[in-house]
């Protein structure tokens, strides 16, 4: 019962006590007391007077002392030119609230019957959940829980990023300087141990640029050849054709690293509905690449690069494929996207992340609606 409810029908009670008069509570007018007054909630009696046939400050007084008398939820009362203000007791809200935690529905809506899908947190596999994970797995599981109790079929998801350059040079580093370290033997988090080792393949790299600048070399040429960042590069080529070693070494490395993400989202109190891999989605977004060769959207450089070219909609040209043939971030996130609103037959798709993703998002968008999805519309960012 509200609060309102709550005091019209104690006040019918009341009237029907002081002056034998039956009154329906929802006749009555009850509001919020103004900020100016004490009280929680005040009653307007001026309607009353043909029932009392008395002053407004009577009828009040008179209806606020039997509602403080008999109802124990009502501690005080004052009347104000014809307007009762009344405050309730602890009693009266430790009983609101009880019935509030009683009720699991409790704030929900009706049914909108739409399907929305929230993406949150959505990690690296080259380092452990850091502060910005944490804001942004609260966030996500708060906008998931407040689009449910509006009324929406929310679907929880996380893209987990487990393939790329960046977890090849932790791949690369382990190779190097990792000296068969496993979580078991160093008895690191897994997720950390692999952070660790990309921390190293990064130091590796700095001494590099740094010998080849002292060599002679300017520093964005050595930032370019630096061994290990071409070691790298050929790793994720190895990874994409399949390497049997360059795949077991991956998967063992993954799995340290996707254990401790669960220990972490366990703590956290984070679950989800369906978790993505882009190991598992990168070749959709090859697949839509292609598509967009075959209509002209996009275009193929000499060296063999695809990029889509929006200059004419004030943004840049957008790299799709590297020159390697290797695929960038966004071509998963067009084939994840594309997968995600056939499947769950989507009415939007809300993607929790940093505003310094606001172009990123900005370019997936445009480029879904060149590629012919309307519901490119329906993703926010």
């Amino acid at each position: 019962m509200t609060p309102e409810l709550f005091i019209a029908s104690k006040a019918s009670e009341a009237i029907k006590a002081l002056y034998n008069a039956d009154i329906e509570p929802s006749a009555l007018q009850v509001s919020v007391t103004r900020k100016e007054f004490t009280g929680d909630f005040t009653l307007v009696v001026f309607p009353l007077l043909r029932l009392s046939h008395s002053t407004p400050e009577n009828t009040g007084n008179a209806i606020g002392e039997w509602l403080k008398t008999s109802v124990p939820e009502i501690s005080e009362y004052n009347c104000v030119k014809g307007f009762l203000n009344l405050l309730f007791s602890n009693l009266f809200w430790n009983e609101l609230f009880g019935e509030i935690v009683a009720d699991k529905d409790f704030g929900d809506l009706p049914k909108t019957g739409k399907n929305i899908m929230v993406e949150f947190s959505s990690p690296n596999t080259n380092k452990p959940l850091h502060l910005g994970h944490i804001r942004n797995n609260l966030l996500g599981d708060s906008v998931s829980r407040l689009l449910k109790a509006s009324g929406n079929n929310v679907i929880k998801t996380t893209l987990v990023n487990d393939r790329g350059v960046h977890i090849c040079k932790s791949m690369l580093a382990w190779q190097k300087v990792g000296n068969g370290a496993t979580p078991e033997s160093t008895g690191i988090k897994g997720d950390h141990l692999v952070g660790d080792m990309y921390v190293a393949f990064n130091n590796i790299y700095k001494k590099e640029v740094d010998d080849l600048v002292a060599g002679g070399m300017d520093e964005e040429t050595a930032k370019k050849e630096a061994p290990s960042l071409k070691e790298a590069h050929e790793m994720l080529q190895k990874w994409e054709a399949g390497d049997k070693e360059v795949r077991d070494l991956w998967a063992k490395m993954n799995s340290w690293v996707l254990k401790g993400f669960d220990e972490s989202y366990k703590a956290l109190g984070i679950t989800f509905d369906k978790v993505y891999y882009e190991s598992q989605t990168y070749l959709l977004g090859k697949e839509l690449v292609q598509k967009g060769l075959d209509m002209g959207v996009f275009v193929k450089d000499p060296d063999g690069s695809v990029w889509c070219d929006l200059t004419a909609d004030g943004l840049d040209r957008k790299l799709l494929i590297r020159s390697d043939g290797t695929s960038v971030y966004i071509t998963q996130d067009l084939g994840t996207a594309e997968r995600r609103f056939a499947e769950y037959h989507l009415d939007s798709h809300v993607y929790v992340v940093g505003n310094e993703q606001n172009y990123h998002f900005q370019v997936l968008k445009l480029i879904l609606k060149k590629l012919g999805f309307d519901w490119a519309d329906n993703i926010f960012h």
